[in-house]
């Protein structure tokens, strides 16, 4: 099947104006008899709640934490993109937009992309009015510092905080709507299957996490912000809870899965201090704005403290091999450099697993007392993990991963194959391509849930009928039954190994097989391996407890049985694209400087793929991608 993104055509720059003005739109006093269940309240599932409320729809919103303001958004640090050009360097949103495609490799769609860039300016707007406290320079404007894969600094933040700040900023409109009765909170509570009827999404079904009851919940339309997928290699700076199951249950009833080979890995991170580690720390990129990237160049160096190694015996690498953007080179491209590093015998740490980020020329430049206003609580962090003073010694950071590009698929107006199911933020796959620049997480996080949904679903209620479905439905009944009898199964089994033990030797297989680099050998040894783990997982595993009680054993069982056949579609999907493009990193294709190499005749499409049952091969369709406005070229930082 060739999927149509319902991209609309014309100028690039009216092309969601004039796609606003095209939607059908639903009347005030009609919002109030739909009803609209909204999954996740990070940045894109709170925003898009608030908003959907604020316009006067009824909203159901669903997250697993006790509370809302405990989505993973909140973890984010460095920043939020935006084309506002403040500092006046040349910033503008045909430069964001050129940013992200040049970013993405090549593999995002031009039309989505340049909404981001073009609505980017609304979201500073609208978080300043809720009072989020962006940094701000002596004059008091708001102030900006660079991101990777950009030369201009359109980056803004709040210290090391920034995704915190923005989150307590759509919470506090999402607390109004609550208040205010237009959107009623479900915490604790996780979506376990997808409630489709005549083609259509109209419900949920959900646990509730502490009395372990099973309901389902009907509505007009369903909204997925769920967040991504890269618990699935056990290790990475995702929190614990972070799973695929809410896009898993979603493509099992028929959602397209796009690009799940897209996977990012963060070049800026603590490295893991022991085996039994259960997450990573994430250490913002903004670090390398004033910190520099090296390693030493002898390698009888290693030994020595990073005090007794001289200027002229260090290897800054990336601005060696990447002079036009130096330390702020890509996510992609920094943390393969980092492991070429370490590859080479020249990794500092334990296991050589590890390159210096260093800070003392920028202190020496700067003072200590302004690194300290701009990264305070990143410097505190990461003393109070290592026991290291980075002000007075190198940071060690290794590479990690952090970011899923790949999702569900979604047309134009964030809306799956699936009509009625709407995917946003990182769950979808839409606009950051093979590679994710940093500080535009966040972005595509408020884009989605303040300036896109409140528009695209409305075009997609104004011509359905609302309450089309009750909750005595047929299919309500038949998806408690099926959640229940799964439930059963994994508590039946009483094994002898424990969930984390799976979803350690998983991730394990995924890091080794399927991570910074992958291989036709290592994914085909994968394909054959994850099988034979997963049968073992459902002969094998010890879920202690009940279904009919607090139980996260059995919240983790069922997130791993799902990882267990996400993972299997990664590595599928690795393997069928013969390329080497952002995150995606096919050792066979690259160049003869190390870079990732695309091959735009064969494979510039999105891969979206349909299952077709746990034990068969799922099949591929596929999205071409044109490239009008910005013209397909290698990929270069130097």
């Amino acid at each position: 099947m060739i999927l149509d993104g319902k991209c609309p055509t014309g100028p690039i720059e009216q092309t969601w104006d004039k796609h606003r003005f095209d939607l059908k739109l639903v009347n005030p006093a009609n919002k109030r008899k739909y009803k609209v269940i909204v999954v996740g309240t990070g940045l894109a599932g709170g925003a898009a709640a608030a908003s959907l409320g604020e316009l006067g729809y009824n909203v159901e919103a669903f997250c697993y934490q006790d509370s809302p303001r405990r989505a993973h958004s909140i973890a984010a640090q460095g920043g939020i993109n935006a084309a506002k050009n403040y500092p006046n360097d040349g910033d503008s949103v045909y430069r964001l937009f050129y940013d992200t495609i040049k970013g993405g490799d090549f593999r995002a769609r031009e039309a989505d992309v340049w909404r981001l860039a073009q609505v980017s300016n609304n979201i500073i707007d609208q978080c300043v009015a809720q009072g989020v406290p962006f940094a701000r320079d002596y004059a008091g404007y708001l102030d900006n510092r660079s991101f990777g894969g950009a030369q201009v600094s359109r980056t803004f933040f709040a210290r090391g905080q920034t995704g915190q700040q923005l989150l307590l900023g759509a919470y506090s409109a999402l607390a109004r709507q609550i208040k205010a009765g237009t959107v009623k909170m479900f915490p604790r509570t996780e979506m376990l299957d997808l409630i489709v009827v005549d083609g259509e999404a109209k419900g949920i079904t959900v646990r509730d996490l502490v009395t372990g009851e099973l309901r389902t919940h009907v509505a007009d339309a369903v909204v997925l912000a769920t967040g991504g997928y890269v618990n699935v290699f056990y290790l990475s700076t995702n929190a614990m809870g972070c799973s695929v199951t809410a896009s898993w249950k979603a493509h099992r009833k028929g959602a397209f899965f796009a690009n799940p080979c897209y996977t990012q890995i963060h070049p800026t991170c603590i490295p893991q201090a022991g085996e039994y580690q259960s997450k990573l720390t994430l250490m913002s990129e903004s670090l390398r704005n004033d910190g520099r990237c090296w390693v030493p160049k002898k390698k009888e160096d290693l030994g020595k403290k990073p005090s007794e190694i001289a200027e002229e015996d260090r290897d800054y690498y990336l601005e060696r091999k990447y002079p036009s953007f130096g330390n702020l080179a890509p996510r992609d491209i920094a943390s393969r450099a980092a492991k070429e590093q370490c590859d080479d015998g020249r990794g500092v740490g334990p296991g050589g697993r590890g390159v210096y980020l260093d800070f003392s020329s920028s202190i020496k430049r700067l003072s200590e007392d302004t690194i300290r206003e701009r990264y305070g609580n990143l410097f505190e962090m990461y003393e109070r993990i290592t026991a290291d003073n980075a002000y007075k010694t190198p940071m060690r950071i290794y590479p990690a991963p952090h970011y899923s590009m790949g999702g569900l698929w979604v047309d134009y107006n964030c809306m799956s194959n699936i009509p009625g199911l709407f995917v946003l933020g990182e769950a979808n796959f839409s606009v950051h391509g093979a590679n994710r620049l940093g500080a535009s997480a966040l972005m595509q996080g408020l884009a989605d849930g303040y300036f896109v949904i409140p528009y695209t679903i409305g075009g997609y209620l104004a011509q359905t009928k609302p309450g089309k479905v009750a909750a005595d439905h047929p299919e309500c009944k038949k998806s408690i039954e099926e959640v229940q009898a799964y439930n059963n199964k994994l508590l039946s089994i009483n094994g002898k190994r424990t969930v984390t033990d799976f979803m350690r030797e998983l991730g394990s297989l995924m890091w080794e097989n399927c991570g910074m680099a992958r291989t036709k050998e290592s994914l085909e040894e994968n394909i054959k391996k994850i099988p034979a783990l997963r049968e073992e997982f459902w002969q094998n595993v010890k879920v202690t407890g009940s279904g009919a009680e607090l139980n996260q054993q059995l919240e983790n069982a069922g997130r791993t049985a799902d990882f267990f056949e996400f993972a299997e579609l990664l590595c599928r999907d690795a393997h069928h694209r013969n390329e080497s493009c952002g995150g995606h990193f096919r050792a066979e294709y690259q160049s003869e400087d190390g870079e990732a190499q695309r091959d735009d005749a064969n494979y510039c499409y999105v891969g979206a793929w349909e299952f077709k049952g746990v034990d068969k091969e799922p099949e591929l369709h596929k999205e071409p991608l044109k490239f009008e406005n910005v013209h397909l070229a290698v990929r270069s930082y130097k």
